[in-house]
């Protein structure tokens, strides 16, 4: 049984309630603005209107069953008509096959996408974003996309909502004021965001220019990964993960701009208020700003061998399939380094999941060189992958190799699928791509030492009592 929300946490001028992930809370802006014991009276309190937004089915189990009741001055459906957008935004897919998206087994990586001046080109949150890569499709509600965007201007007279899935919005470079349909959150580079499906939203940019990284999911909703034998405690904790409070603007905006992503495309409808009109809600599916990374409590090794990156897991959106994700979301934050007789940087590994690494700031422990913060690198199911040249080298030098070492000054994290992506094609022309990527592992020598430098094997004579 949920229990009563804790009083909201203070960010300057926003306030939030701790533990949004799953747990049902409520809001209002204006005391006595909820309905007393009920969802949908015949008159609501101060003539609001009562209009629920549903994340999953009706019938679904109790215990993932995800709705917020939203009490509104107007009712969301008062709009004009949805028609495609002009121009058409043709860098966004929804639907990975032949036709949109290419498969390519090489292992890929892209420099930071560059700020273009607001003046030579103005893009706000919604014309930045684009497609890298993904799986499946958002209208049979399976698979996943990876966006990155490059923002210069706050959205102005308009609001985005996907209808596809989830955002999981991760900011490299400035900080993100998104006002949604329950309140709004700020979000600096080192926290991350999810806006749920169907909820309609802005992005302000107050410090200038920004970018970062999305994931999106179709057909499921994050949530905090089982600990199994790690107990009770560790990892992300769900009263880190803060939901905004009630806050709402009542203006007569002729012309207010909806933006609807659907199936991948843009569609647009006119409506004469601000999205942003509900005074008070309630319920347990609500857009979060999760999460200060820095409160992330990682799990390591302490006497030998280099633990799997799972134990890294923040979020994770699961499958039918038992420990299968569609999308994980894994950091690699600063911590201790302690393994002896261990190489301690990530080993070389083939992987039947595929990885999209992004880095927020510092230098990433199996990069020495070329993935920068705001940069991205891919590696698809059964690539192979690991430190390179000079990461390898140094490490296996080190004479100081068993002393502890803390990992500091870096944040680099990965979205993670069982899936296997497909890449937009102007991923792989991108000027950012970096095509001598593979270059990082050709100076990888042999170490082997052997007498005769060849290998040999010998065959013991069976046990002649035993072949009787």
């Amino acid at each position: 049984m949920a229990t009563p929300p804790p009083p909201p946490q203070e960010e300057g001028r926003l306030r939030y309630m701790s533990g949004g992930l799953g747990n049902s809370l409520s809001s209002e802006a204006v005391a006595g603005s909820l309905p007393r014991g009920q969802n949908s009276p015949l008159l609501c309190p101060l003539g609001l209107y009562a209009e629920q937004l549903s994340g999953t089915p009706f019938t679904a189990p109790r215990a993932r069953n995800l709705r917020t009741w939203l009490y509104r001055i107007k009712p969301s459906v008062t709009h004009e008509p949805f028609h495609p957008r002009h121009p058409p935004h043709r860098r966004l897919i929804g639907e990975f096959d032949r036709t949109t998206t290419l498969a390519t087994p090489t292992q890929l990586r892209w420099r930071p996408t560059d700020l273009v001046p607001r003046e030579e080109a103005p893009l706000d949150f919604v014309d930045g974003l684009y497609t890298v890569c993904g799986a499946g499709s958002s209208f049979l509600r399976h698979g996943y996309a990876i966006h990155m965007y490059a923002a210069n201007k706050s959205m102005d007279g308009c609001a985005f909502c996907n209808a596809d899935g989830d955002f999981l919005i991760v900011p490299q470079q400035g900080r993100l004021l998104i006002t949604t349909e329950c309140g709004k959150l700020l979000v600096p580079p080192g926290e991350i965001v999810v806006i749920p499906q169907g909820f309609r939203f802005a992005v302000d940019l107050p410090d200038g220019p920004s970018r970062g990284y999305v994931s999106e999911i179709f057909g499921t909703h994050f949530q905090l990964p089982d600990l199994g034998p790690i107990g009770a405690n560790g990892l992300a904790s769900a009263r880190d993960f803060l939901s905004p409070t009630a806050w709402f603007e009542q203006d007569h905006r002729p012309g207010y701009t909806i933006v609807q992503k659907y199936g991948g495309e843009l569609f647009t409808a006119t409506q004469d208020f601000s999205p942003f009109n509900v005074v008070a809600w309630h319920g347990n599916y609500v857009p979060y700003k999760v999460y200060d990374l820095s409160k992330f409590c990682p799990f390591n090794t302490v006497l030998f061998d280099h633990a799997d990156p799972s134990i890294n897991t923040v979020l994770t959106a699961p499958t039918d399939k038992p420990g299968v994700a569609l999308l994980d979301f894994v950091i690699f934050p600063p911590r201790w380094l302690v393994a002896e007789n261990t190489f301690r940087p990530p080993y070389y590994h083939r992987n039947c999941m595929s990885e999209f690494m992004g880095l927020i700031y510092g230098i990433y422990e199996a990069k020495a060189d070329g993935f920068l913060p705001g940069g991205a690198s891919l590696h698809s199911c059964m690539t192979p992958h690991g430190p390179d040249t000079k990461t390898y080298e140094a490490t296996i030098s080190r004479s100081d190799a068993n002393e502890p070492s803390r990992l500091s000054g870096t944040l680099a994290f990965m979205f993670e699928s069982s899936l296997i992506p497909r890449v937009c094609q102007w991923a792989l022309d991108s000027p950012s791509r970096d095509l001598d990527y593979y270059q990082c592992w050709i100076g990888l020598k042999s170490h082997f030492a052997h007498d005769n430098g060849q290998a040999t094997s010998k065959e013991e004579p069976a046990d002649e009592d035993n072949t009787k």
